[in-house]
């Protein structure tokens, strides 16, 4: 057996740098291209060992149990262990959910790496992530390594490299559904791919910080105001995105100092129950370590 319990193990978000919708697919999925950027902005969790092979959740729960992503990730890896193989879940949430930022997406990421030692299962990376796509698209991301260019529904990710940068993020406490605003007809699908290649060349010129557009966000902008203030907040203070499908907004800094000295300002001027952070990019995923030569 692994070992008995894993305590405060890190799930961190993630922002989309751009998002691109390429088109719908004969499925109704939406063929994508962006580039998701992991921060220091986490969920904290807490994994113990059960030898009865019951799934137990506590903690921080934003819905029903059996559509909770920890409990469908650790259901989903019960076929590969011992029938006696149980787990309980304490889960501490910082990721505001319906923020476009990929928490249930990243605590299901961190169930599996964390079950794959608790269970000692010794599955590899692939199989891992075959299991992480059924949960959800953004899951195999949160299985990599670091900063990631995304394609298809978000289960294709090639590694990519990005400059250090800071980020303001402002959530408007708006929850905004992914699968009402890709079903929208409003929804604009014929943009055009881009290659690695096109952007890491952007990333080089110095005189721009984002690359592309979210061909989500005039969509949401027009159907959530709270995300529209969020955006004309932070556009003076320079090149403004909103991540995913919303509702968080962000403001690309280059150091620490640039961040932290404009976050007082911004939480002065946001609304009452908006939340705003500084936040660095992340170099690699904290949990890579442990999925390398998995199997």
């Amino acid at each position: 057996m692994g070992p008995p319990q894993l305590l405060g193990l890190p799930a961190p978000a993630k922002i989309n740098l751009f998002l691109h919708v390429l088109g719908r697919r004969s499925d109704g999925y939406h063929e994508i291209q962006s580039v998701f950027a992991p921060i220091a902005l986490w969920d904290t969790l807490d994994f113990v060992r059960r030898d009865d092979g019951q799934i137990v959740r506590e903690g921080d729960l934003t819905g029903p149990i059996d559509a909770d992503l920890c409990v469908r990730a650790a259901r989903a890896l019960q076929p590969y262990a011992n029938a006696s193989c149980g787990v309980t879940i304490g889960v501490d949430k910082r990721i505001p959910v319906g923020a476009g930022l990929g928490g249930g997406s990243s605590d299901a990421a961190t169930t599996l790496i964390a079950l794959q030692r608790l269970w000692k299962l010794r599955l590899s990376r692939e199989i891992l992530t075959e299991v992480g796509r059924t949960l959800g698209a953004d899951v195999p991301f949160f299985l990599g390594d670091g900063a990631a260019f995304v394609e298809g529904v978000g289960e294709r990710c090639s590694p990519v490299h990005l400059p250090a940068a800071w980020y303001l993020i402002v959530f408007p406490q708006v929850h905004v559904s992914t699968g009402e605003i890709f079903s929208d007809p409003k929804l604009t699908r014929d943009s055009k791919g881009v290659t690695i290649a096109g952007f890491s060349a952007a990333l080089s010129d110095s005189n721009s910080t984002l690359f592309g557009v979210n061909d989500l966000e005039p969509l949401v902008r027009s159907r959530f105001a709270p995300v529209d203030e969020a955006l004309r907040l932070l556009e003076p203070l320079g090149p403004t995105r909103m991540s995913g499908s919303g509702s968080a907004v962000y403001c690309v800094r280059r150091s620490q100092a640039q961040a932290q000295e404009l976050l007082p300002t911004v939480r002065q001027q946001i609304p009452a129950g908006w939340s705003a952070w500084a936040v660095s990019g992340l170099d690699e995923l904290p949990l890579a370590d442990w999925l390398r030569g998995s199997g």
